[in-house]
């Protein structure tokens, strides 16, 4: 699991007291085939009422007063029509197309090249090989002279509803003509009026005159923000003329599913797109999207969980399952992640609606879409709005059996068959992806209906993709203990080549913990005694760790560590028998934060294999010497004196607690020892506060390494959401600044800020033999398809054996290291080498924010640091530091202090409390380290200087990282 992975799930939300979850059982009725009966019979025999609950129409007009069926979910507060939103300003924006605002377009503003002065003639490289490319971008082209007006319509006398004021408007199409995007108060057309200001005369049904007045307000570009916005409804309105159904922010064609009956599974081909300003052209950018749909139901789903836990775990078992999925419901194509389960209410139940009359939810769907809900008794599933509709936030409420499953269970994930049948129908190779968007141009170029659209816009596309010329830069030579290597550059894959040469720096296992259950033995001593064959040729000296069988519960793992992990235990290795999350996670988190100590857990069906069984244990000798604080292998960095910085960030979705960014940074030349911190904030924010102190603690370690302060640091920010862009550059930016001024007037090092963006559209294809193929690793797209406004670049650093090669986007957002593009390409290439969980090249953003893996146990309570520091002095030399981790100076493992004064530190384990007391200096004053929390006894003074003790408690230690100075 890495740390980019998020959690599927989301905690239960408040929502109105009518629809509050209750302890009434799901029962079921007598006579009726109903799912299944309840702990406790309901007393009451009418079905509850919904007092919150309004319906909406089930038509609602589009932009362009075009109406379409959008569906209709049971909220439970009144949704208000969607539409499209639009005024001059780019600030003012709102784009009201069903899925929300897109965010990726409040970056269309920020322009972050025009400050760096050395790339704003260029921001091109020019050395490698030259690379004929293919991409998924087609070129949108307009009639000369083409803009887009903008008109602002005003009623006299108001009218508040919408409908109605489009219906005035409309009546008078012989004035603004049949082509028109219109919200309510915007009016969008293609061509201008005669008059600046035009005005209309309308008569509602009741024989009320109502003046309107059309005011020209703004004369769009072909390359404005407003307008940019706009080609994306165009489009998004002709994939729905296509009869292809919006799902979240992408188009499916429902009609012609890819069923995969041994698995129950049904795939959806479907199209992701993306309109805007390129380098020297606006394009559409689209790619091929896949929507998986389960054979089965919720309700099929509660069925299954009943037989398999019993009534007395039923509900919990529900929760646990159901909240945090992503349901369709059929009958409008809409998807849904569940947050909680009203087990009081269920389809008898009544709810309001919005003309005040009441209905239960089976009469509802009768009426509006004439489905027979067959069991009477199911609960009903709450969804909470991420957005906002209009000015109001509500929650809808579902039926369990009209709703089916999407995505994958761990459990799906981890079958080998039903992954692999499902890859034939998802990961296409590049000439069949290529296929089907040429397939989606040619609908698009051969249905009338568009083509009219289009015509009346002025607007076109052409059916063919763009080309051009790609570089490939040269391939790393791989360094490890004294050797060299050179790799295949086609595949930037070295494991062969290192096997048998020692390890840069390894580190000893003298004593270390094994724990297994007991029909995992033969695993366990299969993987030890493959381990003392790998470990000497790495030159890791490893003795017998201590063996010890548990029972497969997670509370007998936990006993375990507790009772037998004491000071000089380097690590600890947890054979697993199942990939039971929580199992996990409950290891990892007390490993990591309640008794920090490295770890390795291991499936012991990853050992099963006997033609593998070296190779992998190969690997788990590596990441375990890594995670001790060992060194694998380098690259060359030409640069002397730099320090590489990652930073990224986790968000916990299942408990709703707070977010977590991970900083890294590299501690020497080789870029082979780090650095690291973790900073908590507020859930689901991206941008980090405490830069400036994680900034300050990596530069004093790199100071204590090396004597010196880099001259160059380069940070890699990984993890901005779309949109945040502009608050990056005015936000972190600073807080990197102003570390680097509080260091010293004499110090001013240069600074580089990329952002790194792995989850992008783009995609790239070699042509090679009159055919497509994916673009070897190396290879660099900084043209074409690329920004005017930023310098920005792509690199396709891995191989795949199926499907197509995803590139990673890299976007300088600051930049005085005056070195050239080629420059900044080489360098992050090579970054792309130092992941050590592989031995094959990654996205530079990977390996500079592995940190972030961590952050994903850290659930429970905050582990709570402490800091000594004279209250009026702020050396370093004499602050003493409790870390959590392993020390860098001493290489052992307890808590110990990251800069040692004088005075004698002296820890001490009681391992009947269970906890970690420090005898400093002889003084009465004692620190107990508890697993997790730090308690406070008294303040003391050390060689004549006051020390204060500091609690953090919203801080959380991990291994190999200083606890957070006042």
């Amino acid at each position: 699991m890495t740390g980019r992975a998020r959690a599927r799930g989301r905690p239960p939300r408040q929502i109105p007291p009518s629809a509050a979850v209750g302890d009434a059982p799901w029962q079921m009725q007598q006579g009726m085939a109903g799912p299944l009966r309840g702990r406790r019979q309901q007393q009451q025999q009418h079905p509850q009422q919904l007092q919150q609950l309004h319906v909406p129409p089930a038509q609602l007009e589009d932009p362009g007063g075009h109406r379409h069926l959008h569906g209709c979910e049971t909220p439970l507060q009144e949704r208000r029509p969607e539409g499209l939103q639009v005024s001059s300003g780019l600030q003012d924006m709102s784009l009201r197309d069903r899925g929300g605002r897109r965010r990726d377009f409040h970056d269309l503003g920020v322009n972050t090249r025009q400050a760096m002065v050395h790339v704003q003639e260029s921001k091109t490289g020019f050395s490698g090989k030259m690379i004929k490319l293919t991409t998924n971008h087609f070129r949108l082209t307009s009639r000369p002279q083409w803009a887009l007006y903008q008109y602002h319509v005003g009623y006299s006398p108001e009218m508040e509803a919408r409908r109605l004021r489009s219906a005035l408007l409309f009546q008078h199409e012989e004035t603004i003509g049949k082509t028109h995007a219109f919200d309510g108060s915007i009016l969008f057309l293609p061509k201008k009026l005669e008059n600046k200001v035009t005005e209309l005369f309308s008569r509602t049904r009741n024989g009320e005159d109502v003046k309107i007045t059309v005011t020209l307000t703004n004369e769009l570009p072909p390359t404005s923000p407003t307008c940019l916005q706009f080609y994306n409804i165009i489009f998004r309105r002709l994939l729905k003329m296509l009869n292809l159904q919006q799902i979240g922010r992408n188009y499916y064609n429902p009609s012609d599913p890819v069923s995969i009956p041994n698995h129950r599974l049904m795939v959806w081909l479907g199209f992701t797109s993306s309109i805007l300003q390129y380098e020297e052209n606006i394009m559409l950018c689209a790619d091929v999207s896949h929507k998986v749909l389960r054979g089965e139901t919720v309700l099929d789903t509660m069925h299954s969980l009943h037989s398999q836990v019993g009534e007395e775990r039923f509900r919990d078992a529900c929760a646990k399952e159901l909240i945090g999925l992503i349901v369709l419901t059929k009958y409008n194509n809409r998807t849904y992640r569940i947050d909680d389960i009203d087990w009081d209410n269920n389809p008898k139940s009544t709810f309001r609606k919005s003309d005040g009359s009441e209905m239960s939810f089976v009469e509802y769907y009768k009426k509006q879409y004439n489905i027979e809900i067959s069991d009477w008794m199911q609960p009903v599933l709450i969804s909470q709005m991420k957005r906002k509709r209009g000015n109001i936030q509500g929650t809808v409420a579902l039926i369990p059996e009209l709703c089916s499953l999407t995505g994958l269970t761990d459990k799906m994930r981890n079958d080998f068959n039903m992954m692999k049948d499902l890859a034939i129908h998802t990961r296409l190779p590049p000439e069949q992806r290529q296929r089907e968007l040429g397939r989606l141009l040619n609908y698009i170029q051969k249905d009338d209906n568009v083509q009219k659209e289009l015509r009346n816009w002025g607007l076109s596309f052409d059916n063919k993709s763009v080309s051009f010329t790609g570089r490939i830069v040269q391939g790393e030579k791989i360094f490890q203990s004294g050797a060299m290597f050179d790799y295949n550059p086609q595949f930037a894959d070295w494991t062969k080549e290192t096997r048998g040469v020692p390890l840069i720096r390894s580190m000893p296992m003298d004593s270390w913990l094994l724990i297994y259950t007991r029909r995992n033995y033969d695993v366990a001593n299969t993987l030890l005694q493959s381990l003392f064959k790998v470990t000497p040729s790495m030159g890791i000296h490893m003795n017998r760790p201590s063996m010890i069988e548990v029972d497969d519960r997670t509370e007998a793992y936990l006993r375990v560590l507790q009772q037998r992990i004491t000071p000089d235990i380097n690590i600890v290795v947890c054979i697993l028998s199942s990939s039971r999350k929580d199992k996990y996670d409950a290891i990892k988190k007390y490993l990591c934060t309640d008794c920090p100590i490295p770890s390795q857990c291991v499936l012991a069906r990853t050992l099963s294999k006997p033609q593998t069984i070296m190779t992998v244990a190969t690997k788990i000798a590596l990441q375990m010497n890594c995670k001790m604080g060992g060194e694998l292998w380098s690259v060359e960095i030409p640069l002397k004196q730099v320090m590489i910085v990652g930073i990224d960030c986790y968000h916990d979705t299942v408990s709703g607690k707070q977010s977590i960014a991970g900083f890294v940074a590299s501690l020497n030349q080789s870029v082979t020892r780090w650095f690291s911190r973790c900073v908590v904030q507020s859930r689901g924010q991206e941008l980090v506060d405490g830069i400036k102190t994680c900034l300050q603690s990596a530069l004093r370690n790199w100071l204590k390494w090396n004597k010196s302060l880099p001259s160059r640091i380069f940070v890699y920010r990984d993890g901005v959401g779309d949109g945040q862009l502009n608050t990056l550059v005015n936000y972190e930016v600073p807080q990197f600044l102003d570390c680097l001024k509080s260091i010293g007037t004499d110090y001013s090092p240069r600074l580089t800020v990329i952002v790194v963006k792995k989850r992008v559209g783009a995609r790239f294809f070699a042509e090679i033999g009159g055919g497509l193929r994916n673009p070897p690793p190396g290879t660099v797209v900084d043209t074409v398809v690329t920004r005017p406004e930023w310098y920005d670049f792509f690199v396709v650093s891995q191989t795949v054996k199926n499907g197509c090669v995803a590139p990673t986007h890299y976007n300088v957002i600051y930049d005085t290291s005056q070195l050239k593009p080629d420059h900044v390409q080489r360098l992050t290439y090579k970054l792309c080498h130092m992941y050590y969980n592989w031995s094959v090249s990654a996205p530079a953003g990977t390996a500079c924010t592995q940190h972030t893996s961590i952050c994903s146990f850290m659930e429970v309570e905050p582990c709570c640091c402490i800091a000594l520091r004279p209250l009026l002095h702020t050396q370093l030399s004499t602050e003493l530091c409790f870390s959590c981790g392993t020390s860098a100076a001493t290489n052992t493992r307890h808590v110990s202090p990251s800069a040692r004064p004088s005075t004698e530190c002296k820890p001490v384990y009681d391992v009947a409390g269970g906890h970690w007391s420090w005898e400093v200096g002889g003084f009465a004053s004692v620190l107990v380290l508890c697993w997790g929390y730090v308690e406070l006894f008294s303040q003391t003074s050390i060689n004549n200087r006051q020390y204060k003790f500091y609690k953090y408690a919203d801080f959380r230690a991990l291994c190999c990282s200083d606890c957070m100075l006042i």
